[in-house]
């Protein structure tokens, strides 16, 4: 059995030394597909690899051949139209702008054939001399695999050299794909991390273990995954072609969640926006977040981490193909809470340009946390001393000594378990953003978007519907149970400002909406309005976009049913004209274009329409700081229905101090309006003008 085992591991190091790579073809590779994320018809678009290099025919099939791939067929049956959008794309990035030819494959072996484009755009497959020198288009048969962590199958690995590493990666339907990449050194029990450093040959071919949470994971885990349309042989000499680097900070309390969760797959962001796609993981719960009073052990581990993966980034992304200079973070949830501290940290700054948080939370209760910071004793207070008492720590001569040894399942299943951001002098110095530009030191060079969905609060309310169906639990025990003051609860009731649906046949949903609404404001709108509001008024970053999605797909759903609406006959997988709450979490699939994927079937056409536009966004914004896509873009990617929806929606416009119209509802049809809630932020609590 020792010596199976040691043959399968030598032939696996065989194969990561042996995989094709840009060094070795002596080009640059560009995978492309024209992606129009429907998933239905998605394996009829077969895509390319085209090689930046100019060769015979005879040695552009041999390098096809490297691949294991052979050149490029002519007879798929979106052959014409998507050579078309892909070529005339890829002569913009690289600034062709005469008669461009690529050698295609030939049906007759006699002869050699190249696929051209006219001026008027149209492709063109006709014979050439053999002997001329042109680039190569490869075929791409690496299966569309949705969402799946790994390809053994080492025909479709890749490998690429940066600095002192080596790394073999894969590559699937959609982009290249290099997955559980070590980005910090191993790092002690509450130590904070450092870059990985170490000269190594790695395989990037399957997802890290997630950081350990209350139910799984593991304490080495610091990994970050790749998806990028692009690896350069050289990234000084195609500095230019660089593409714009989106890096994902997943969401989940920070006590759970892991980058490998399938809807954040980056290969639909990549192929359809040109961009390269990072997603970390970071430590969680206590092993993230505990803070002692001991002068050393100051908390703030999992952000420290997120910080570590930025300076990765920086240091080794252009060997990747993506620009370390046009770094965008986003985050959803305690992810959008990163993307907040992150603006507020001094060690941050510098290592990116824009900020994208989702769902940031803040006001009352809970979500207060995740935009007011705890002092390190407030929090060893609150949370970390019950947990050192509850693993028999206290006590103890070395309280950090005595942690080190208790398992992690303990430290992180403690009742009352700290995760959340403290003010620790270095990562964060103050206890919330500074939206004054005053010269603090925060990220004020950094393009933002902020924004939630309608009903981002229903789930955080505390109460489930049996207890309200048998009239056991009252808006009040609702609110407070969600951590609103008792006071400013009944202030809010009696205020008038949220009130009570009339709807006699539903008492139980009719409460629900009720609290939902109080807790949505109270926990997301309010503190987010106010965010931009401040940052606009006091000019603090160069440019400011705000939204609410109008419009989900299921999210976090703890109270089932809740996140979706019912079906209908017509409508089988939910009737989106009926009602339902717009969820936490709800907008992700759309974003990431993994709406339509495994267990989220299309409701309607409108879904798909929408991922499209709202893919097309979230990438403007990664290469341009503004959410609206250029129609010189659109057009020379054929993205027609994303054309036709902004133009009915009219321009997404920044957040400045006299903008009327500052908010963008997304739904099937874009719109823009005014600031919403505002009369029940006042009675919350959390004006528009809360900071100032």
């Amino acid at each position: 059995m020792l010596a199976v085992l040691s043959l399968l591991l030598a032939l696996e190091i065989q194969k990561a030394t042996s995989a094709p790579s840009p060094y070795t073809l002596k080009a640059d590779l560009s995978l492309l597909v024209q992606n129009d994320l429907n998933w239905q018809t998605a394996s009829d678009h077969s895509g390319l690899i085209l090689l930046d290099t100019h060769s015979t025919h005879s040695d552009a099939v041999k390098k096809c051949g490297e691949l294991n791939e052979k050149l490029l067929s002519t007879a798929g049956p979106h052959f014409k139209a998507d050579i078309e959008r892909l070529l005339a794309y890829h002569a913009t990035q690289t600034g062709s702008t005469g008669p461009q030819r690529f050698w295609v494959n030939s049906t007759d072996s006699t002869e050699c054939k190249a696929v051209s484009l006219t001026l008027a755009g149209s492709a063109v497959v006709a014979k050439a001399d053999c002997k001329t020198p042109l680039r190569p288009l490869c075929s791409q048969s690496a299966p569309y695999k949705r969402n799946t962590e790994t390809n053994l199958n080492p025909n479709f690995h890749v490998q690429v050299k940066s600095k002192n590493l080596t790394i073999t990666g894969t590559r699937d339907h959609l982009s290249f794909r290099f997955l559980g990449i070590p980005y910090a050194n191993p790092v002690e029990r509450f130590a904070y991390s450092e870059v990985y450093n170490k000269p190594a040959t790695l395989s990037a071919l399957k997802y890290g273990s997630s950081c350990a949470q209350r139910s799984t994971g593991s304490e080495d885990c610091l990994t970050l995954n790749i998806y990028t349309p692009y690896l350069p042989q050289s990234p000084l000499k195609s500095k230019d072609r660089l593409k714009p680097v989106m890096l994902w900070i997943h969401g989940g309390g920070f006590t759970d969640g892991t980058s490998s969760d399938p809807v954040f797959d980056g290969g639909n962001l990549v192929s359809r926006g040109d961009v390269v796609v990072v997603s970390i993981n970071y430590r969680l719960g206590t092993l993230g977040f505990l803070a002692l009073t001991d002068g050393a052990t100051n908390g703030n581990f999992g952000l420290a981490d997120q910080i570590t993966a930025l300076h990765w980034v920086q240091k080794h992304i252009s060997s990747f193909g993506g620009d370390p200079a046009r770094v965008t973070i986003f985050g959803q949830s305690a992810g959008a809470g990163s993307v907040r501290a992150l603006l507020a940290s001094p060690a941050a700054s510098g290592l990116f340009r824009g900020a994208i948080a989702q769902s940031n939370l803040g006001g009352f209760g809970y979500a207060k946390a995740y935009s007011k910071y705890m002092k390190i004793e407030e929090q060893y207070a609150e949370h970390a001393e019950s947990v050192v008492e509850a693993v028999g720590c206290k006590g103890s001569g070395d309280i950090l000594e005595c942690l080190r040894g208790v398992p992690a399942a303990a430290l992180q299943t403690a009742p009352n378990a700290p995760r959340y951001i403290v003010v620790d002098g270095k990562y964060i110095a103050a206890d919330e953003l500074n939206l004054m530009r005053d010269g603090s030191g925060h990220a004020t060079e950094v393009h933002v978007m902020f924004g939630w969905t309608r009903d981002d609060g229903s789930d955080f309310i505390g109460a489930w519907p049996k207890e309200v169906t048998a009239g056991t639990a009252t808006a009040m025990d609702i609110l407070t149970r969600s951590g609103l003051d008792e006071g400013v609860a009944q202030k809010a009731l009696d205020s008038g400002a949220f009130p009570l649906p009339a709807d006699s046949l539903n008492a139980t949903w009719n409460l629900w909406n009720q609290t939902s609404r109080i807790a949505t404001a109270g926990m997301f709108i309010c503190v987010d309005q106010a965010t931009v509001i401040a940052a606009a008024k006091h000019r603090v970053f160069p440019s400011i976009y705000a939204y609410q999605y109008d419009r989900t797909y299921v999210g976090w759903e703890p109270i089932a049913g809740t996140c979706g609406p019912a079906a209908t006959p017509t409508h089988p997988h939910g009737d989106t004209s009926l009602p339902y709450f717009r969820c936490h979490s709800g907008e992700l699939s759309y974003m990431f274009g993994t709406m339509g994927q495994d267990s989220l079937p299309f409701r309607d056409w409108d879904d798909l329409l929408l991922a499209q536009v709202n893919v097309d966004m979230w990438t403007s914004f990664a290469r341009t700081y503004d959410p609206n896509p250029t129609l010189g873009y659109l057009k020379a990617r054929g993205y027609t229905n994303t054309t036709i929806a902004l133009a009915k929606g009219g321009k997404w416009k920044p957040v400045t101090a006299n903008e009327k119209l500052p908010l963008r509802r997304i739904d099937s049809k874009l719109r823009n309006s005014g600031w919403v809630e505002r009369e029940q932020c006042e009675v919350l609590g959390y004006p528009l003008e809360y900071y100032g």
